[in-house]
């Protein structure tokens, strides 16, 4: 068994040279905010970083743009200003090995060039300040997605929550949050909805003109975890035309998982070792992660799903995918499931690109018919 997975990673290192690998959801950027972090070496913890991502095989990552709040007036836009202003920074210089990505096309250059594509999402829709012009304004900085909302509600759209199920707020999304989604239509944003709440996916799902995606959710069907997303769910995303990323944490993935409460939650940001015991000797099996890519290409094909990791935003992986540069542990064992490098290629990162250019597309489209 061994030597077979040994050929099936041999394999999976070489289609990840050849094709465009993207992972739609890295909390990496919180890292990048420390002065004394260098995205360029490898570091001894965390997930992501440049010579992992090399290793892995990794062509692209979008880097969330997040902040827990709560903000005073104005404190939620200063916020993402200055993460993204850090990411980009960060590209500038590295430029080397790193380039600032807003379309697909960027990230396909990149791949040519021997770089590595960074995008920019907005995770959390308070980061928008309640303002559709400071939502025009990060697209114009280069954010290609916006995460409706986090852990919490926002004044607008309502949150499912993570480890805490939430009393509905709105309902699914006011008449602001409705403006919020149409408004990313017209500008060729993607509208993500991972973390929303079931109320406020379906009105995005009926409101939303341009194909609909989740970064970084999983499957309710194998984990029925409040943060994953149902089979009606996944199949409602694709019939947009869009995608669902699936998240790697242990927690969402593993149906096996202990549960965790809020304040459980709250010790272990610091870090895995501030878990609780029975949560760190809990091991959660590479195949669990295949497993819900697998259900998902099984459930709506292989063109509607894609890789959203959640790297250096989640506090257990499952075991063979400590970091970005274990991907290609992933591909191997899906290969060894019987899928084939076509399939694998749109999956790795192709299909996150259609959905971006058809965004981007509408959005020109509308531009000119306005005219």
């Amino acid at each position: 068994m061994k030597n077979e997975m040994d050929e099936y990673l041999t394999r999976a290192r070489a289609l990840h040279h050849q094709i465009v690998v993207l992972d739609s959801h890295c909390d990496t950027t919180q890292k990048l905010m420390k002065p004394d972090w260098d995205f360029s070496k490898r570091q001894t913890s965390g997930h992501v970083d440049l010579p992992r991502l090399q290793e892995g095989g990794v062509s692209g990552v979008w880097l969330a743009v997040y902040a827990a709040g709560p903000f005073d007036s104005g404190g939620a836009a200063d916020v993402a200003r200055r993460q993204v202003q850090r990411i980009k920074e960060t590209c500038e210089r590295f430029s080397s090995s790193l380039t600032l990505a807003r379309a697909a096309e960027d990230a396909r250059r990149a791949k040519s060039e021997g770089r590595i594509a960074l995008f920019i999402g907005i995770e959390g829709g308070a980061l928008i300040d309640d303002s559709l012009d400071v939502l025009r304004e990060l697209h114009t900085l280069g954010a290609s997605y916006l995460t409706l909302t986090h852990a919490t509600h926002t004044n607008w759209a309502d949150s499912a929550g993570i480890h805490a199920d939430l009393i509905p707020r709105h309902g699914g999304l006011t008449d602001f949050g409705r403006d919020v989604i149409r408004e990313l239509n017209r500008l060729g944003m993607m509208v993500d909805v991972s973390h929303v709440s079931d109320g406020t996916f379906w009105q995005v799902i009926e409101i939303s003109s341009a194909p609909v995606m989740a970064s970084h959710s999983s499957c309710r069907a194998i984990s029925p975890h409040r943060r994953n997303l149902s089979d009606e769910m996944i199949r409602a995303i694709a019939k947009t035309g869009g995608t669902i990323q699936i998240n790697f944490s242990a927690a969402f993935i593993d149906p096996k998982f202990p549960p965790i409460d809020s304040e459980t939650f709250k010790s272990w940001r610091g870090g895995p070792t501030n878990a609780p015991e029975h949560i760190r000797r809990h091991q959660t099996p590479l195949s669990c992660l295949a497993d819900h890519v697998d259900h998902a290409m099984r459930l709506v094909g292989p063109a509607h799903v894609g890789l959203g990791s959640d790297f250096d935003g989640v506090a257990v992986l499952p075991r063979g995918m400590e970091d970005c540069s274990k991907l290609p542990y992933l591909t191997a064992e899906l290969m060894r499931r019987g899928h084939d490098e076509e399939v694998l290629a749109k999956m790795l990162g192709e299909n996150i690109l259609r959905v971006l250019e058809k965004c981007q597309l509408l959005a020109s489209e509308r531009k000119v018919a306005s005219i």
